[in-house]
């Protein structure tokens, strides 16, 4: 499969304002080593694809080793395709933010905007497409 062609692309950010420290892997066909974001700290990588899953997960939990202990993630994902990002987010195994806001804001401001007033997933779809050259920052808390 061969990767999309793709001008400029931004950067995927997950900004924690949670009192707790956040827990962050990249996920595609390999995982990330943990970043631990303590209160007001980021992590932040450039949009890109990968060439066996196609689309790249930023995998949070609340607890250090989460993404092995099987603890409740919540997963910023996104997915090049072409001068797209097709973005989302979903909780499994629980809800780690569960009554603390989750935003997912693009830098263009005409993309769509993700609110889970609650830290939880509301009813409906929620998955959007920008131009890959916006960044897409996720704001814990």
């Amino acid at each position: 499969m061969a990767a999309p062609i793709v001008n400029a692309v931004g950067n995927a950010v997950v900004t924690n304002r949670c009192p707790a420290t956040a827990y962050v892997w990249s996920v595609g066909s390999s995982v990330s080593a943990q970043h631990a974001l303590k209160t007001g700290q980021s992590y932040s990588e450039a949009l890109h694809w990968d060439p066996k899953s196609g689309g790249i997960t930023l995998k949070i939990t609340t607890s250090a080793d989460g993404l092995y202990n099987g603890s409740p993630q919540t997963n910023f994902g996104y997915t090049l395709d072409g001068n797209n990002v097709w973005y989302d987010l979903n909780d499994v195994f629980g809800d780690p933010f569960s009554g603390k806001k989750l935003v997912v804001t693009p830098s263009d401001g005409s993309c769509g905007k993700i609110v889970w007033e609650q830290g939880v997933r509301p009813a409906g779809s929620h998955t959007y497409v920008c131009g890959s050259a916006a960044s897409l920052t996720l704001t814990l808390c």
